[in-house]
């Protein structure tokens, strides 16, 4: 299986490098970015190489055209000949991406700057930070076709908006704008037309000129508060704050500080 990830050669997925910042776009324009096998498995790869290069301290995840992506091409799931069948879909191609964005060592932004849909939106809420263009919008578009929500959203989207309006969302399928995303904690922010590319840029150095460190202990603590009681919370909320303090942005941070001057860290 990990060979076949990398032995795709596809532009399906285009990977940008820039002041430390990995820029992945999904890049099936013509279907509105919507997953075929080749374009999940690529994703995959593309993200693999993200997280083995020491220089990317952000990745941006966003899509071609209008669309941030569409979730499943329908196309290859009602083709005899092309359809892999759904628990390898789930298992191979959507399951892997969540669990990467969820472990990768690096935040991760969701930068959706059109539709995101079925896959795509949860794939986009399993970041670590969800931004929007403010013609964007989310829908959970499962139970338009029989399905059930995948890729981590019945997981994901109860905990980030409660579980009432999640359920309905889920079975009526409603499209959520910007604004009401925005209102009800979905996702971070939403940008202007104007404004939305400089503002995702912007946003992507910052967090790649922060102590990386201190953000994926973050982010490893909030992973493992899904299912921790306070107690065990409150017990390894202490011992990732002691291996923070060994690290070199902390001491730099500190020393920073009591010089007052602008830290200089290095992600270690």
């Amino acid at each position: 299986m990990r060979e076949s990830i990398y032995n795709i050669m596809s532009d399906s997925v285009q990977l940008k490098f820039e002041n430390k910042v990995a820029y992945l776009t999904l890049n099936r324009p013509e279907v509105f970015n919507s997953f075929n096998r080749e374009m999940a498995l690529n994703l995959q790869s593309k993200m693999d190489e993200c997280e083995n290069n020491d220089e990317v301290r952000a990745i941006v995840i966003s899509g071609e055209g209008k669309a941030f992506c569409a979730g499943q091409d329908l196309k290859e799931v009602t083709n005899p000949d092309l359809h892999p069948g759904f628990r390898k879909i789930l298992e191979e191609h959507y399951n892997p991406i969540i669990v990467r964005i969820r472990e990768i060592a690096k935040p991760v932004i969701a930068a959706v700057n059109g539709v995101a849909a079925g896959a795509g939106a949860n794939i986009a809420l399993a970041c670590d930070i969800v931004v929007a263009h403010e013609k964007a919008s989310f829908i959970q578009a499962f139970s338009k076709i029989g399905l059930i929500p995948d890729s981590g959203g019945t997981f994901m989207l109860p905990r980030l908006i409660g579980f009432q309006k999640a359920s309905a969302l889920m079975m009526l399928g409603d499209k959520v704008g910007v604004e009401e995303a925005e209102r009800m904690g979905m996702i971070y922010k939403y940008f202007s037309s104007e404004d939305y590319s400089e503002a995702v840029k912007a946003l992507a150095e910052q967090l790649a000129a922060m102590p990386t460190k201190g953000l994926v202990l973050t982010k490893e603590a909030l992973n493992l508060s899904m299912n921790n009681n306070l107690t065990n919370q409150l017990a390894l909320e202490s011992d990732l704050q002691i291996i923070a303090s060994e690290s070199h942005d902390y001491n730099e941070g500190v020393t920073a500080f009591v010089e007052k001057r602008k830290p200089n860290f290095i992600g270690k």
